[in-house]
């Protein structure tokens, strides 16, 4: 029963999602337009990067609120905090709300390291920064990372079911980011270089002025 709570806490918090929200405020569905993605990645093309810089850090915030709470609340649960980190991932995924079309994971998975430990966290920090900038797409961030994590839980904490549970949340966001490695083999990604020269991107992508005053990329 606990294990119960432990996930529809996580899953219940990870349903809040910012993106969404803020621009559900500003009139449209963040899901119908950019990479048709409800995360921090598209609120970063849609809402601009100050919104999108919010929208992660209220992600991973979330994520280490969810696990806090569970390990609070069930002290002595053995796998509170891979059931509580995977939880959360889920609900961010598949908000029921949302009729389960929510973003992809990134920033959760990424709070779920920092609540794990925050100096892992700094160093796939930096890996994962030099596997975009390497790769120049975003998307292989958590592809990396995701198959990365549950191998260096699994390590320190000497625990085979615990790392198990994270790969849960590996293979969900494998899946789910299928759709962009299939973008770029069609080179309709989204490139990381949109960060310091969208203009480019967007003449790259041939998304023309009418289409961005239509609201597809604002």
């Amino acid at each position: 029963m606990k294990y119960i709570l432990c996930f529809f806490i996580s899953y219940l918090i990870g349903t809040i999602n910012p993106s969404y929200m803020i621009a559900k405020i500003r009139g449209f569905d963040i899901r119908e337009k950019g990479s048709m993605n409800a995360g921090a990645s598209n609120a970063l093309i849609l809402l601009g990067k100050s919104l999108g810089v919010a929208c992660a850090l209220l992600d991973i915030a979330k994520a280490v609120f969810a696990i806090w709470l569970c390990e609070t609340l069930f002290p002595t649960l053995t796998y509170a905090f891979p059931v509580a980190g995977v939880s959360c991932i889920l609900g961010h995924i598949f908000p029921f709300y949302m009729k389960f079309r929510g973003g992809k994971g990134l920033a959760c998975l990424g709070g779920m390291v920092l609540a794990f430990d925050w100096r892992v966290f700094l160093v796939m920090l930096a890996f994962e920064i030099v596997v975009a900038l390497v790769t120049k797409y975003i998307c292989f961030v958590p592809l990396t990372a995701s198959v990365i994590f549950p191998g260096v839980y699994g390590i320190m904490r000497a625990d085979l079911w615990g790392a198990l549970i994270l790969l849960i949340a590996t293979s969900v966001m494998l899946y789910k980011h299928k759709e962009n490695l299939d973008r770029i083999k069609n080179g309709t990604e989204m490139r990381l270089t949109f960060l310091w020269n969208k203009d480019k991107e967007l003449d790259r992508m041939n998304i023309t002025e009418e289409e961005k005053a239509q609201g597809r990329i604002e």
